[in-house]
């Protein structure tokens, strides 16, 4: 299994060399930025076990984001979700046992060819040795994105947005919700909303950058 893996992380050497998600310079292999861009990164000085993030939004994290998301780089999705598995560590004590990404409406997910939120959360149900349940929540309907919205638009854009597929899989049970950014946080409380209304025992939240006043 050792020697496996081994061979498995050589290849994957050769086959994508390792470069810095925020600007595609060379880097150690398993590295997801180069160290001028390491430097701009910052880690949340408050922190809720409940509602988790890697980073603060901003410099090296934000522009990797960007290209995940509109530059159809899903190949970063790697780098970043092993920064989110680090920092998602911190609920190991009382691991969740579902994991469910945020999910997008189908047209978008047509248009966008993968869903960031799931590419990101796959490797994190992995490491918390949880289920991942990429169909958990659907969206019910196709709204505005948040992104270009004020913040008082925000919290009303997603009220009803979500649908949870399959009560009988979530009742009872600890659940992580997982997405790339938390700005006001109204996203991810309404899909916690609709999760715990569906039986849910809790729901907590974990994202790769939040915004400096993030609020969940």
């Amino acid at each position: 299994m050792l020697l496996g893996r081994i061979l498995e992380e050589a290849l994957a050497r050769v086959v994508a060399p390792s470069r810095c998600a925020a600007c595609d310079s060379d880097v150690p292999h398993g590295t997801a930025f180069c160290r001028a861009c390491a430097s701009t990164l910052t880690r949340p000085q408050e922190r809720d076990a409940n509602h988790v993030a890697a980073f603060v939004y901003g410099g090296a994290i934000a522009q990797a984001i960007v290209r995940m998301k509109y530059e159809g780089r899903s190949d970063l999705a790697r780098p970043l979700a092993a920064a989110l598995q680090r920092a998602g560590r911190v609920l190991l004590g009382d691991a969740p046992e579902v994991v469910v990404p945020v999910p997008q409406h189908p047209r978008r997910l047509i248009e966008r060819g993968f869903n960031p939120a799931a590419l990101l959360a796959r490797p994190v149900a992995k490491d918390l040795c949880a289920t991942f349940s990429p169909e958990g929540l659907s969206r019910a309907a196709d709204r505005q994105p948040q992104a270009t919205l004020d913040r008082s638009t925000r919290l009303t854009n997603v009220e009803g947005a979500f649908e949870v597929c399959r009560p009988h899989f979530i009742r009872r049970r600890r659940l992580l919700v997982v997405d790339d950014v938390r700005t006001t946080g109204a996203t991810l409380s309404a899909c916690a909303k609709v999760l715990l209304e569906a039986g849910a025992h809790d729901v907590r939240t974990l994202v790769l950058a939040q915004a400096a006043r993030a609020q969940t």
